[in-house]
C-alpha cells in the first residue's frame, strides 16, 4: 500500500490518550505520525510504522 502525507491511517494498538487514528506528516525511511486526539508526534521507522498501520482512513 502506498502512503501519502496527510493520509489518515488506523493502528492495531491504541496510543495511550485512547485514540487509534494517525495522520502521516513524513513519508520516507521513516515515518512521522501524529495523533488526532491529542496531538502528539511520533517518529518510526517505515518497517515498523507499516507493520502497525491496518488501513487507510
Amino acid at each position: 500500500m502506498e502512503y501519502n502525507v496527510g493520509d489518515i491511517v488506523k493502528t492495531k494498538k491504541q496510543h495511550p490518550c485512547g485514540n487509534k487514528e494517525w495522520e502521516i506528516t513524513r513519508v520516507g525511511i521513516d515515518f512521522k505520525l501524529k495523533c488526532i486526539k491529542c496531538g502528539k508526534v511520533v517518529i518510526l521507522p517505515r518497517e515498523k510504522a507499516v507493520k502497525a498501520i491496518t488501513k487507510k482512513i
